[in-house]
């Protein structure tokens, strides 16, 4: 309970066969982010519920972000060549006086670009704000009014997405959720690390105090338009449950960080 009212978190499973979350591209080279944008959390939330690119983002962006990295994944590239049928020099980005695309100078026939994307990944994005909006979330991104992309049109999710409403801070919410990776992952980094009874996962969390920034926050998705501004993140690390029995032998968790145990080794 705040000064406001009731708060609540929205916890939603980001994972599919591919993702990709830009905070900045050119349009011959799209890059990804390791973990889901801020901006592309709340452009989800919008397309849910059924908002114009044009329209205010304001209740959105305002909304406090965690993310949880349950399941880092693998980069892909996808590279591609582009050239004209006819045999004909490219257009240019230039246009002249007419409003007229000029042609490539020198004559440029072949245009390379570059897609990057995160393969087999699983993310935790935890979603917290008044309750009564947060329920409202909730009912959009199970009903959407527009399709769902984990960052790019091209990236569904996968099922589930929704993960439903957790009372409490954040933080905590995120430090008490469970393991959410795929039998065959839990078991196999359990025979390596004695089904031990946590596992430390990357935590993202919004925080005006946070040492770290990150250039996503959306003002505007308009198409002539957009536009972005900072926030402050803070880094740290969750002992998440894994739903594994410890082998009786294994030695009692000390707590601390291991940078590989994400790599199952």
């Amino acid at each position: 309970m705040t000064a406001t009212g009731p708060t609540s978190v929205l916890l939603l499973r980001l994972a599919g066969p591919l993702q990709a979350w830009g905070d900045r591209s050119a349009f011959n080279r799209r890059e990804t982010r390791p973990e889901p944008t801020k901006s592309g959390i709340v452009g989800l939330l919008a397309a849910a519920a059924g908002r114009p690119r044009h329209a205010a983002l304001d209740d959105l962006a305002g909304l406090g972000l965690g993310i949880r990295v349950d399941q880092a994944g693998s980069l892909l590239r996808d590279y591609h060549t582009v050239s004209d049928y006819r045999g004909r020099p490219l257009l240019a980005a230039a246009v002249n006086a007419k409003g007229t695309q000029r042609l490539t100078g020198p004559a440029k026939y072949t245009h390379i670009t570059q897609r990057f994307y995160l393969q087999d990944a699983v993310f935790l994005a935890a979603i917290e704000g008044p309750a009564h909006f947060i329920t409202t979330l909730e009912h959009a991104v199970r009903h959407p009014a527009f399709p769902l992309a984990l960052g790019r049109r091209s990236c569904v999710p996968a099922q589930p997405l929704v993960l439903g409403q957790r009372t409490g801070p954040l933080e905590e919410v995120l430090r008490a959720e469970p393991w959410h990776v795929t039998d065959a992952v839990r078991k196999r980094w359990g025979r390596r690390n004695g089904n031990a009874a946590h596992v430390d996962l990357p935590l993202t969390l919004d925080d005006p105090a946070g040492d770290d920034t990150r250039e996503d926050l959306p003002l505007s998705f308009a198409p002539t338009s957009r536009a972005y501004t900072s926030r402050r993140v803070r880094h740290t690390y969750a002992a998440a449950p894994t739903g594994l029995t410890p082998h009786p032998d294994q030695p009692p968790s000390t707590g601390g960080h291991d940078p590989f145990a994400l790599l199952g080794w």
